[in-house]
């Protein structure tokens, strides 16, 4: 596991952190948030086309999130320019910050996959270290949208090739760096607790890019145990 943190859990509070927006002016921090509940969700680069998606689906809980008192925050493994040009043709209400080095997703705990070199002997420890063995042999379909379940990176080019997404500098350098970065969702309540989490693949390789739908983090805010929605007095 190295120096990798564990994700955070419920009853844990939330780091502090200050990122710059991509589809407005200026920058968000946990204590401009204070005070108000939010969902944040970390993601890879512009190249992972299942996190595109999860960024443009997110729109769906935004309205009915924002009714209940709670923000919310998609963190994307990107520089800021390139997020804005992408979403200034796929813009959404969801607010968008851009995290190039994965710095605030580390401070969450969300796992950055590493790979055992070639005869090394240790033992895996998903998902945190893995063989190449055990992550080739992955198939995935969690869209629905192949023929069939698919190794992850032939997934990713099928679906980069449907969207007719082509890579510049900026995503391939943010793919060399942070290509095994997982995606993780964190609900923090008005007092800066971490009241539900959910991360990607957790139980194996073949759940990777499988990420909660609209209905399950509503259902999470909405629950028992969920956000705690402060208002001010009167």
């Amino acid at each position: 596991m190295g120096d990798q943190r564990r994700p955070l859990r419920p009853g844990e509070p939330a780091p502090a952190f200050t990122l710059p927006a991509a589809n407005r002016e200026g920058t968000v921090s946990l204590d401009r948030l204070h005070g108000r509940p939010f969902l944040i969700g970390f993601y890879r680069g512009l190249h992972c086309p299942f996190c595109r998606r999860q960024v443009l689906q997110l729109a769906n809980v935004e309205a009915p999130l924002r009714v209940m008192g709670v923000e919310t925050l998609a963190v994307i493994n990107t520089q800021v320019d390139r997020a804005s040009l992408y979403f200034r043709y796929r813009p959404t209400p969801v607010t968008l910050l851009c995290d190039p080095d994965c710095v605030t997703h580390q401070a969450f705990g969300v796992p950055h996959l590493e790979f055992l070199p070639e005869g090394d002997s240790s033992q895996p420890e998903w998902p945190y270290r893995a063989s190449m063995a055990e992550f080739a042999a992955a198939r995935i379909n969690p869209t629905g949208e192949l023929s069939g379940p698919t190794q992850p990176m032939e997934a990713n080019d099928a679906l980069n090739g449907k969207d007719g997404f082509e890579m510049d500098d900026v995503d391939s350098a943010i793919f060399a760096s942070h290509g095994t970065q997982l995606v993780g969702h964190f609900l923090v309540d008005a007092a800066g607790i971490v009241r539900w989490a959910q991360i990607e693949a957790a139980d194996g390789p073949n759940s990777i890019s499988v990420f909660p739908s609209a209905a399950q983090i509503i259902a999470a805010a909405a629950g028992t145990g969920g956000i705690r929605v402060e208002r001010a007095p009167g």
